[in-house]
C-alpha cells in the first residue's frame, strides 16, 4: 500500500489572497484605527484640530521626532495607509469568499456603498481645499485666500489693470537655494526664514540691534521667531528675509511678513513691482462683488438669527452675470467652488465666505445611498425568502413525538 502523498502546499497568490481577505486583518486594522483615534484626540489639545488631522488623519505613517534631533521617525500608521489597508482588504474579502448572486445582492451593494466611503474621504483628504473670501460691501473679488497656507508673491503692477503675479510657496523660503523664474528679471534668494515670527520697531527699542533687511519696511524692524502654535484662536506668522539680485548686482535684502498687510514697492529697470508675503491664493475664472449684507439677531439679545450676502456673480466668459443670495445653510456652488456664509466683521460693512474646493463632494452621498440601498434589499430579500418557507410549509405540521420505549 503507497503511502498518502502529501498535500500540496498552497501557492503564493492562494496565501496572499486568504491573508488579505483574513476577517482577523480587518479586526487588526480597526483596532489601530480606534487606537489612532483615540491618540489623536488627546493629541489635539496640543497641536488644534488641522495639526491633529495632517499629522494622524491625512498622513501614511505618524511620525515622531527624535528628541535632541531634527530627524523624524515613523511610530504608527497613519490615516491613509489604515484606509488604504482596510480598502484592500474589503475587496480582497469580496473577490476571495462571496460569489455574485441575487440573493448576496443587499450585501454588495452595501459594501460597494463602504469601498466608495474610504475612496471619497481618501480624495477629499488629498485634494480638498479650504479658503475664505472677505468682502466689503461694493468690493470685487476674483481669489480665495487660504486659512494655513502663504505663499511669497511678486509681481509687476506697472499695469494699473493687469498684476502678473509670480507666486511662490512659502515651503520654498526654508531652503537657502535661489529661486529664478523665467517672468522675473532678479533672482530672489532667502537669507532667512521663521515658520512663525513677531516683529518689533527699532524705533521705539533703547539699544535695538542692527536690522537685517536693507531695503523696503523691514530697515525699522527685526523679526523676533516665535515657536508655531496650533490653537484655534492663534495664528502663526510666517516670515522671512529675502534679498533680490539682478544682472548688476544686489537690489537689497526685504523683510518680508504675513504680519505686514500692504505690500512693499520698488522700482527696477523702469518698472513698478510689489512683493509680499501673504495667504495663498487660488483665482477663480469669475469675480464676485458684495452688494448687500445683512444680520438679523433674536430679539433681545446679541445672538446671531440669520446674516445673508447678496452678491453679483460675472464669469470671465460672459455666460453668467446674475445676483445670487448665500445666507446660513445656503451655500452657492459654482466653478467647483461651495461658498458658504461663514461670518462678518467691521460693522456689518465686512462678509465673510467660506469657500470650498471638494471634486470629490458628492461620493459620499452616492456611498450612503449605496449602503441604504444594500440594507434594504438585503433585508428585503430575507423576509421574502422567510414568507415562503413559511408558505411552503404543509399546514398544521408538527413534529413528531418520539416513541415511547
Amino acid at each position: 500500500m503507497k503511502p498518502e502523498s502529501p498535500s500540496p502546499r498552497p501557492s503564493f497568490v492562494l496565501s496572499l489572497g486568504t491573508g488579505l481577505a483574513s476577517l482577523r486583518l480587518t479586526v487588526v486594522l480597526l483596532c489601530l484605527s480606534l487606537v489612532m483615534i483615540f491618540v489623536a484626540t488627546l493629541d489635539q489639545v496640543h497641536l488644534g484640530v488641522w495639526g491633529v488631522q495632517q499629522k494622524y488623519f491625512h498622513s501614511f505613517f505618524v511620525l515622531a521626532r527624535i528628541p535632541g534631533t531634527e530627524l523624524s521617525v515613523p511610530i504608527f500608521p497613519g490615516g491613509y495607509l489604515l484606509g488604504l489597508a482596510l480598502l484592500v482588504n474589503l475587496i480582497t474579502a469580496h473577490l476571495w469568499r462571496f460569489r455574485l448572486s441575487w440573493k448576496k445582492s443587499g450585501i454588495w451593494l452595501t459594501h460597494l456603498g463602504l469601498i466608495l466611503l474610504l475612496i471619497g474621504e481618501g480624495l477629499s483628504g488629498l485634494m480638498q481645499r479650504d479658503g475664505q473670501v472677505r468682502l466689503d460691501v461694493g468690493q470685487t473679488r476674483r481669489y480665495v485666500e487660504s486659512f494655513r497656507e502663504s505663499e511669497l508673491a511678486v509681481w509687476d503692477a506697472t499695469d494699473g489693470l493687469f498684476d502678473d503675479v509670480v507666486a511662490i510657496p512659502v515651503a520654498r523660503l526654508a531652503h537657502p537655494d535661489p529661486i529664478q523664474h523665467p517672468k522675473l528679471p532678479f533672482i530672489l534668494k532667502a537669507v532667512g526664514y521663521f515658520p512663525n515670527a513677531t516683529l518689533r520697531m527699532r524705533s521705539q527699542m533703547t539699544n535695538p540691534p542692527p536690522a537685517m533687511a536693507t531695503m523696503g519696511d523691514g530697515t525699522d524692524m527685526l523679526a523676533d521667531p516665535a515657536p508655531m502654535t496650533y490653537k484655534p484662536d492663534e495664528s502663526n506668522w510666517p516670515t522671512a528675509y529675502v534679498e533680490l539680485t539682478g544682472p548688476d548686482g544686489s537690489l537689497g535684502i526685504w523683510l518680508v511678513s504675513a504680519m505686514l498687510e500692504e505690500p512693499q514697492t520698488f522700482i527696477y529697470q523702469g518698472r513698478t513691482w510689489q512683493i509680499a508675503l501673504r495667504a495663498r491664493r487660488d483665482y477663480l475664472p469669475f469675480t464676485i462683488t458684495l452688494g448687500k449684507f445683512t444680520h438679523d439677531i433674536y430679539p433681545g439679545t446679541d445672538i446671531p438669527k440669520n446674516f445673508a450676502s447678496t452678491i453679483k456673480l460675472h464669469s470671465d466668459n460672459g455666460q453668467d452675470d446674475r445676483s445670487v443670495l448665500i445666507s446660513m445653510n445656503n451655500p452657492l456652488r459654482y466653478g467647483g467652488f461651495a461658498f458658504y456664509q461663514a461670518g462678518f466683521a467691521n460693522n456689518d460693512r465686512t462678509s465673510v465666505l467660506q469657500a470650498v474646493r471638494n471634486p470629490s463632494w458628492l461620493i459620499p452621498y452616492w456611498s450612503c445611498g449605496l449602503i441604504a440601498l444594500g440594507l434594504v434589499l438585503q433585508f428585503g430579500l430575507s423576509l421574502a425568502g422567510f414568507f415562503r418557507k413559511r408558505t411552503a410549509a404543509p399546514p398544521g405540521a408538527a413534529r413528531a413525538a418520539p416513541a415511547s420505549p
